[in-house]
């Protein structure tokens, strides 16, 4: 359970109590009035009732410029609310967190600032390093660090939602990222000193049809985790589909001319990007994330149909060129 905070003018205070019951919340408790006359309240929620409470209130006071809404997280609440039977006359999300939540986790994660770019770096290091001594331990440490997952899931999102800002921001963290890393593996391949002939380097040189199934699972769990709440589970999502390794690759191969290599290494990372967003967006979709007004839901439907294709035609591509390489 969360407590939803609203801050808003005493005038409100009757309408909001009204939302709150229409929803059968848990409970629900105010404060005197302030002297700007605002007054708090609070009103305490499960996740199924949480997504609708807040569209109502932001229907309610999304005009208003002194009103604050606010979700506050519990560690526990007692007694135990006793389970209740569900209302399913009226469509709702099956996410565990709201939309506004889900859209604050990614939101953080395509900012492109200095710790964005030294991670991606002080990763590609490692990655280059550990692909080029055959360390598997050192190459997943690299996985962990890269900041490259969670752009690519903020992409999907953006694009449920319709959110054009958020969309950019992840468009260019990803290609930052990307750029970053084959730069940093190509800087490593230029000094490197011994051979390149190490398998876990070479195994970044091969597209696999496994790798596809991989990819698909992995992006559809981060997407869930994310929207369960369980956010843990995106560290092993992040060593499951790794962004960086194929891309310092590309740069390791370039560095010595192996051109033919960096293709490989180029297919494997196109796959893996396309396949975290197709499966994200599916997730997205098949739990009912998406705008809040039903105009920006109408403008978002009409891309829908034409992204998925898109994604998926470039995923089928993709998998022909595995099958061209491998004869």
């Amino acid at each position: 359970m969360k407590i939803i905070e609203v801050i808003a003018d005493e005038g409100h205070r009757d309408t909001i109590t009204s939302i709150a019951e229409q929803h059968n919340v848990e409970d629900i408790w105010y404060g005197i009035p302030g002297d700007d006359g605002r007054v708090a309240i609070r009103i305490l929620t499960s996740p199924t009732q949480r997504q609708t409470v807040l569209d109502s209130l932001q229907t309610l006071l999304g005009t208003s410029g002194d009103s604050r809404i606010m979700v506050i997280p519990l560690e526990v609440v007692l007694p135990r609310a006793s389970d209740e039977p569900v209302d399913d006359s009226k469509p709702a999300s099956s996410a565990a967190v709201s939309r506004e939540e889900i859209y604050q986790k990614v939101e953080k994660g395509t900012k492109l600032n200095s710790n964005f770019i030294l991670l991606v770096i002080l990763s590609g290091i490692v990655a280059s390093i550990g692909l080029l001594e055959n360390n598997i331990a050192v190459i997943v440490g690299a996985m962990v660090i890269a900041p490259l997952l969670g752009p690519n899931i903020a992409f999907s999102l953006g694009t449920t939602l319709g959110d054009k800002e958020l969309l950019w921001s992840a468009t260019k963290s990803i290609f930052t990222g990307i750029i970053l890393a084959v730069i940093t593996g190509f800087a490593i391949g230029v000094i490197w000193p011994y051979e390149f002939n190490s398998p876990e380097l070479l195994s970044r040189t091969e597209a696999e049809y496994s790798g596809t199934a991989i990819a698909l699972a992995s992006g559809a769990a981060a997407s869930l985790s994310l929207i369960a709440g369980t956010s843990g589970v995106l560290v092993g999502v992040m060593v499951a589909v790794a962004l960086i390794p194929p891309a310092v690759t590309i740069g390791l191969m370039s560095s010595i001319g192996g051109y033919e290599g960096a293709l490989g290494a180029t297919l494997i990372l196109a796959i893996n990007i396309v396949c975290i967003n197709l499966s994200a967006k599916l997730v997205f979709l098949f739990k009912g994330i998406g705008p809040r007004t039903w105009l920006e839901a109408s403008k978002v439907k009409q891309s829908r149909t034409l992204y998925l294709l898109g994604w998926t035609i470039l995923l089928a591509l993709l998998v022909l060129m595995i099958y061209l390489s491998s004869r």
